[in-house]
């Protein structure tokens, strides 16, 4: 039968600050989308393509959904939609309406050219946006690099999205290889991957995850002790 390990008392939070500095200095991606299958969430991780654009960039926040579409012209001279009239499309105005504490996340295009790049970063950053995670690419990584500004994406490729794609939406629903990502959603990111933490199950999500994270401690204290994998997670049922 398994112990309950007591880790001490229960960890709260009253706001999205006090959450996201408990996961930055606790949590990681593999704990949370462990906890997500043991609810019966077996499909929140992003495919291993996204990537972090160097291996000990960390994320959360809530997302800033974005749509893209291909498109084969920069302004065509024929068409029905104002929208793909307009350099960019709406990416502009979704780039302005970051809020802080959100992660633009990207999705809809063919992956063959940059959804993010170095001005889009420094904007983001300025608003206090916490990264970016495209279903793509990105580019002008030394200039990403130095502004330090989490970025998640396929990996480094030049070719612009200016005459390739344009945003036809933002603040809507996504599915990225069948993950569901709604608007304030909680984005989580490391050098494992990305996951999605739905609005609707987070408080319990995080509480589990905040459990486990401290009970694995425990357990690793007690193999380095001598206890084999077997009799740990006999005890414990953490592995």
């Amino acid at each position: 039968m398994n112990q309950v390990i007591d880790t001490g008392e229960k960890v709260t939070w009253a706001s999205d600050k006090e959450l996201f500095a408990i996961v930055r200095a606790e949590l990681y991606t593999a704990v949370v989308g462990d906890i997500m299958d043991k609810m019966g969430y077996l499909h929140q991780f992003l495919p291993p393509e996204i990537r972090p654009l160097r291996d000990d960039m960390f994320l959360v926040g809530r997302a800033m959904t974005v749509l893209e579409a291909d498109c084969f012209e920069d302004l065509p001279a024929h068409g029905q939609n104002p929208i793909m009239q307009k350099p960019f499309g709406l990416m502009l105005e979704a780039l302005d309406d970051l809020k802080e504490d959100e992660i633009y996340i990207c999705t809809g295009a063919s992956p063959s050219y940059a959804l993010w790049g170095e001005l889009m970063g420094t904007r983001a950053q300025k608003l206090g946006a916490q990264g970016a995670v495209v279903n793509g690419y990105s580019r002008d990584t030394v200039g990403l690099l130095d502004l330090d500004f989490p970025t998640f994406s396929y990996g480094k490729y030049a070719q612009d999205q200016a005459p390739r794609g344009k945003v036809i939406d933002y603040r809507v629903p996504l599915e990225i290889e069948g993950v569901r990502i709604m608007p304030g959603d909680i984005i989580i990111g490391d050098i494992d991957g990305v996951c999605v933490v739905p609005q609707a199950i987070e408080q319990e999500v995080f509480e589990r995850a905040i459990e486990k994270a401290r009970g694995e401690k425990v357990v690793q204290k007690a193999i380095l002790e001598g206890m084999s994998a077997k009799d740990a997670f006999d005890k414990y049922g953490i592995m």
